[in-house]
């Protein structure tokens, strides 16, 4: 069983492509099972075989503990971890193939508490992947790709897994589609769109940090996809099969 986690900051697409990536895979013979890690998540696009909503209470934490949404969401989030055995227990009953992990919206929640890095290094799979979804609709700047880079590198780096970083919505930013894909490829002219920014201060800092993750070897190509067309899809499954089947980290 090979294991794909989602991350990406809230809105980004990540159920979405969930959704798509679990169509992908059946509609190629693999079976395929749905993990949603999310404990607030309203509504999904697709029904989840295991869910963490079955063992954690978003409403009954409000009530027990007198918190609104967000501290709630905190402890829920905590929370993950007491149930990994049982969580673990139920996907291993589905034996699949591949199963599509679904993180929470809040990248906070799961990547930069102890609950979330110790659910990815302790959940027992053959091999494990994380896909890190940057939004297209946030980062046609070269100022929010950057922010958005830094925080794709720290995700990585707390979660300590492969990773390949995603670009969403491609249907929507057309026009900038080959410019941000260009950013991902070449530092160089990353820094020369930085070298236009109207806001020096920010552009240095920007310039200081691209930098630190051009020396880190931290960039990596972005992977378009849209959810909407599935365009970009054969790529991203090719790029976890080379993952999954070869132990290679990504750099395409």
């Amino acid at each position: 069983m090979d294991s794909i986690f989602i991350t990406g900051t809230a809105g980004a697409g990540k159920s979405l492509l969930a959704s798509r990536l679990l169509q992908w895979y059946f509609d190629n013979g693999s079976y395929a099972v749905s993990l949603n890690l999310d404990p607030g998540a309203e509504s999904l696009p697709y029904d989840p075989e295991v869910d963490v909503r079955d063992y954690v209470d978003i409403k009954a934490i409000m009530e027990d503990y007198s918190l609104g949404p967000n501290g709630s969401l905190i402890i829920a989030s905590d929370l993950i971890s007491t149930h990994m055995e049982e969580i673990q227990n139920e996907v291993n009953e589905h034996n699949p193939d591949v199963v599509v992990i679904d993180t929470p919206g809040q990248i906070e929640l799961f990547a930069f508490r102890a609950s979330g890095p110790y659910f990815v290094g302790n959940f027992f799979a053959d091999a494990k992947v994380n896909i890190f979804v940057f939004d297209g609709t946030l980062v046609s700047s070269a100022i929010n790709y950057v922010s958005i880079s830094l925080l794709a590198s720290s995700v990585m780096l707390r979660l300590k897994t492969s990773q390949i970083n995603v670009l969403s919505k491609s249907d929507l930013i057309i026009d900038k589609l080959p410019q941000i894909l260009e950013w991902s490829s070449s530092s160089k002219k990353l820094e020369d769109s930085l070298n236009e920014e109207k806001e020096a201060e920010y552009s240095l800092l920007s310039k200081e940090l691209l930098g630190i993750l051009t020396t880190g070897d931290f960039l990596q190509d972005l992977i378009a996809v849209s959810g909407l067309t599935m365009s970009g899809m054969i790529n991203l499954v090719a790029a976890i099969a080379r993952i999954v089947s070869q132990g290679e980290d990504s750099k395409a």
